[in-house]
């Protein structure tokens, strides 16, 4: 069986099977919905969470530009005094 064919068999047995779990687990008629809690997330934590996030990326992204502008200015600076050395490499 070639490479192609045999993900295809894997891949209608994965789908086959689990077809048939869902089927399985369906249930038969209407059940009302009682005694429904809370039902969600804080959205305290998550925000917070977010935005710790969202400023650590900032932080390290400015950080590395930072570090990639100091490089800039060093080869700027060796630049500037081979021209005014007369140097050439």
């Amino acid at each position: 069986m070639s490479g192609f064919k045999r993900v295809i068999a894997v891949v209608v047995t994965i789908v086959a099977t689990s077809a048939a779990a869902l089927l399985a687990q369906t249930t038969k008629g209407f059940e009302p919905a009682t005694n429904l809690g809370k039902e969600g997330l804080p959205a305290g934590p998550l925000v917070y969470t977010a935005y710790a996030i969202v400023w650590l990326v900032l932080i390290g992204y400015v950080f590395m530009l930072w570090r990639r502008l100091d490089r800039v200015e060093k080869e700027l600076r060796e630049v500037a005094a081979r021209i005014g050395s007369g140097k050439r490499s």
